[in-house]
């Protein structure tokens, strides 16, 4: 099933847009980068995604960020998933995504240039 479809843009608004992030996080080193990043893999296991997602976007936990993609993912989230795939430097995983996105756009702008010719 493809869900990446014209619809899923229009589902945008400002609370959904992509916001600036960051690479780094400041003021979170050591020991409590650590335990924040154990929680928030706890939180993740007991499914408690959101949670888990502010957590590892906080401490900018690459691996965490890319498990809440493929989660997103499988939920017919795609946007956010790509959002998390980039913020985790995750090449590989956000590639297709972007290609997906790509394909969207330019049957858009191919869709709108044939109402004008018509």
């Amino acid at each position: 099933m493809d869900f990446m479809d014209k619809k899923l843009l229009e589902k945008f608004d400002d609370k959904n847009a992509f916001i600036k992030v960051t690479s780094s996080a400041p003021g979170v080193e050591g020991s409590s980068k650590a335990a924040l990043n154990r929680k928030g893999n706890q939180k993740f296991n007991e499914g408690d995604i959101e949670n888990a997602r502010r957590i590892f976007m906080t401490t900018n936990y690459s691996d965490g960020l890319s498990r809440v993609g493929d989660h997103y993912n499988t939920k017919a989230r795609p946007i956010e998933a790509l959002r998390m795939f980039w913020m985790a430097h995750d090449k590989k995983k956000a590639d297709p995504l972007i290609e997906r996105v790509a394909w969207l756009l330019q049957d858009i702008m191919n869709e709108e240039q044939e109402v004008k010719n018509d």
